[in-house]
Order: structure tokens, then sequence, then C-alpha cells
């Protein structure tokens, strides 16, 4: 019975360590962060730039908090055009 379960622990502990090695987490480059956060400025918006997560299509803006303290996820696609905004 131990051996079971150890055995099926090894097999989760490498299908997650797998997946992350796989998940394709991208960084946003210096250029493309300071974009992002200029535009947050002009939105009256600001947010941690470690929250900048890059997508499919684009980059999703974690925690986003704007003027008058309403917090938001917001998406931009690859030219940061606002495509999505939700309310937290």
């Amino acid at each position: 019975m131990k051996t079971g379960i150890v055995a099926i622990a090894a097999t989760l502990a490498f299908s997650v360590a797998a997946y992350a090695a796989g998940s394709g987490d991208e960084e946003v480059s210096a250029e493309t962060e300071a974009a992002i956060m200029a535009k947050l400025t002009a939105m009256e918006c600001q947010m941690a730039p470690d929250d900048i997560e890059v997508t499919e299509d684009g980059y999703e803006l974690d925690d986003v908090i704007c003027k008058g303290g309403k917090q938001f996820d917001i998406e931009l696609d690859k030219q940061l055009n606002e495509t999505g905004r939700r309310a937290e």
C-alpha cells in the first residue's frame, strides 16, 4: 500500500513539474513593460509590473487600481489596445 502511495505521489510531482516547465511563462520586455505602464498612467491607473502576464492574444494586467480606487483586470492585445476589463 505504501509503495502505491509513493508511486502516485512521485507521478503527481513529476506531472506538476512538467506542466510548470512547459507552461510558456514568457517575460515581458522592458520596452513593452514601459509602454504598458505609460498607458496606465494616461488612464489614471497603476499596478505592479510583476502583474503583467503574456497571453496568446497579448497581455493580461492583473490587479490594476484606477482613479477612485476601483480594481480591474485589463486585457490588452499585442498592439496594447484595451480589449477587455473586469471589475474585481
